[in-house]
């Protein structure tokens, strides 16, 4: 059994939901303690050091930062959304791991460190914030903010990182571990299919479309469904409809993609109507001028309602001497844009020169169980990787 197979047999069962076949690793859960153990001991069979920063997020170091650094870093995510794929962020894990023993069993010695990490709640899925960890790192998302985040059932952010044993007054920007990271390249699973029309297993990463996050409350009054007259009621549930038809009109007026894919209802009955219907928005597209337009319109369908931003990230363009570097390195690869969110985008708005690898993904489904790339497109994955550590670290 190769590497890569070792600890992708290792991982796979964590968090993956019998009913749905889908994964639920969720931000400071049960789950993510079980995924932050095979980290560390994955990283511990390879006799690598492995520290948690401020943020709470993971790394693993072949050779000192401190000394001799900064160093060449790869790695992804490891949490997902709900009912999630296998590869979306894991499959940049493993593949670092597996990349490090391909170039040990070579007999490279790396003349910069070399480091593997995990970011934590890279997905937001519980506490609604993307990238959370990557950009408590860097001060994008300021701790105070972070940690009064809360999730479904009310806990904070801050209450979770307690009960998961991690001191959340320390949680910040963290600048030791920034001045360890001279570069970063993140390999991800293709969320699209630009690959698959070019029958390329590997391509890199050029930009990332600007996206957001708003949450929007549309209020009623709660009644009886079976008493109250149709002309009676403040029905929160037809203002939500309206906004989700209406969302998807102007995303298409604006040439921007926009999604409701999250509702929160009170009470939730089934025969009750509703008091407060809780609603948000997913607005993202390669102009950010279009997509704040495309925004400032859909507020304008509520009003006197309140529509709050959760988050927001400008525009990334990676490093192009890099970008230009590894495409020419892994055999003039294509070089592609995303409208994905990744923890490379928050490092290199960060100032730290930053790149993608993606591997193709045939049917570009992704954020579902239908996730997929095939067995020899991924060891191209890691192959392509292992090719740009050498290069960067050698």
């Amino acid at each position: 059994m190769s590497t890569f197979d070792q600890l992708w047999a290792e991982l796979e069962p964590v968090g993956r939901h019998p009913g749905s076949g889908g994964y639920r690793r969720f931000a400071w859960t049960r789950e993510d303690a079980a995924l932050r153990e095979w980290f560390a001991a994955a990283a511990a069979a390879r006799g690598l050091d492995v520290t948690t920063d401020r943020a709470g997020n993971q790394w693993a170091w072949w050779g000192d930062p401190d000394a001799n650094g900064p160093g060449v870093v790869t790695g992804s995510h490891l949490d997902s959304v709900p009912d999630g794929g296998a590869f979306d962020g894991p499959l940049g894990v493993i593949s670092a791991f597996a990349a490090l023993d391909g170039l040990r069993a070579d007999g490279f010695v790396p003349a910069r460190p070399v480091g593997v990490v995990s970011f934590g709640d890279e997905e937001g899925a519980r506490f609604g914030v993307a990238c959370a960890g990557s950009r408590l790192l860097t001060g994008a998302l300021p701790a105070d903010r972070a940690l009064a985040l809360r999730d479904g059932d009310g806990v904070t952010m801050a209450n979770a990182m307690r009960s998961s044993g991690f001191a959340a007054g320390e949680a910040g920007r963290d600048e030791e571990t920034l001045r360890r990271v001279g570069v970063f390249v993140e390999l991800h699973v293709e969320q699209g299919r630009g690959l698959a029309g070019l029958d390329r297993p590997v391509a890199v990463g050029s930009s990332i479309w600007p996206h957001g996050r708003w949450r929007f409350e549309l209020a009623g009054e709660a009644n009886h469904a079976g008493t109250t007259a149709l002309a009676d009621r403040s029905d929160p549930m037809l203002d939500l409809a309206a906004a989700i038809v209406r969302a998807r009109e102007l995303a298409a007026d604006f040439g921007v993609l926009a999604t409701c894919g999250k509702i929160r209802v009170e009470p939730n009955g089934v025969n009750a109507i509703p008091s407060r219907v809780t609603g948000w928005l997913d607005a993202r597209g390669a102009d950010p001028d279009a997509v704040r337009a495309m925004v400032a319109e859909f507020r304008g369908t509520l009003p006197g309602r309140s529509v709050t931003e959760e988050s927001w990230t400008d525009p990334t363009s990676f490093d192009s001497f890099l970008v230009s570097r590894l495409a020419v390195l892994l055999d003039r690869a294509p070089v592609l844009p995303t409208g994905a969110g990744h923890d490379a985008g928050i490092l290199a708005n960060a100032g730290v020169p930053a790149a993608m690898l993606f591997v193709r993904n045939p049917t570009g489904v992704s954020h579902s169980p239908d996730e997929h790339a095939s067995r020899d497109d991924c060891l191209l994955g890691v192959h392509a990787l292992a090719a740009v550590i050498r290069d960067l670290a050698g």
